[in-house]
């Protein structure tokens, strides 16, 4: 073994080093169905700010499906949608080597499809004022955001479920502030 190949332990152990983690390109999205779904159809290859790319994908998308499908129909496709993420996203991290990499943002598409669902109807205004508060919540992690990150990580189950819970808390926080901000 090469001494690049190890890794030492704080108390002078050699172990083997880490793989090092795989940049998703074009080629890694087609390479498995989970890979397509946590990257967002693409959206999560952006290579300034996936996040806010993968959220203006599913603003577009639920534009695009709200006029396809009756209400409870997207209720359904949302829970559905988080469930099959809940397993893209787990094989997409362990794939990539990456707790919680950037690029997966189909926590974003859910969470933001939640917030666009539960404000619905909703104007264009209101649409951008969630959009503005909701990529707020999820970079920033202020608060309860923060400890739901921080709690779920890991490439099994509980890290996959924990890449969607954070954006889930940040939908959360944006439509209580939506909530006080109609009521107001």
């Amino acid at each position: 073994m090469a001494e690049h190949d190890t890794f030492l332990e704080p108390d002078g152990t050699a172990r083997p080093a880490p793989p090092a983690a795989v940049r998703p390109g074009v080629k890694f999205l087609l390479n498995h169905p989970a890979h397509f779904i946590a990257l967002g159809f693409g959206s999560g290859l952006s290579p300034f700010a996936p996040g806010t790319a993968g959220t203006l994908w599913a603003w577009l998308s639920f534009l695009v499906l709200q006029r396809w499908l009756a209400p409870g129909e997207l209720g359904g496709l949302i829970a559905a949608a988080a469930l099959v993420g809940w397993w893209a996203c787990t094989v997409t991290a362990k794939n990539m080597r990456v707790a919680d990499p950037g690029s997966i943002v189909w926590d974003e598409v859910v969470a933001f499809w939640l917030v666009l669902w539960l404000l619905a109807p909703a104007t264009p205004g209101t649409q951008l004022a969630a959009f503005v508060l909701f990529r707020f919540f999820d970079a920033v992690k202020p608060g309860p955001v923060a400890w739901a990150d921080q709690h779920f990580k890991g490439f099994n189950a509980r890290g996959g479920f924990g890449i969607l819970f954070d954006d889930l808390v940040a939908a959360f926080c944006t439509l209580l502030v939506m909530a006080l901000w109609r009521f107001w």
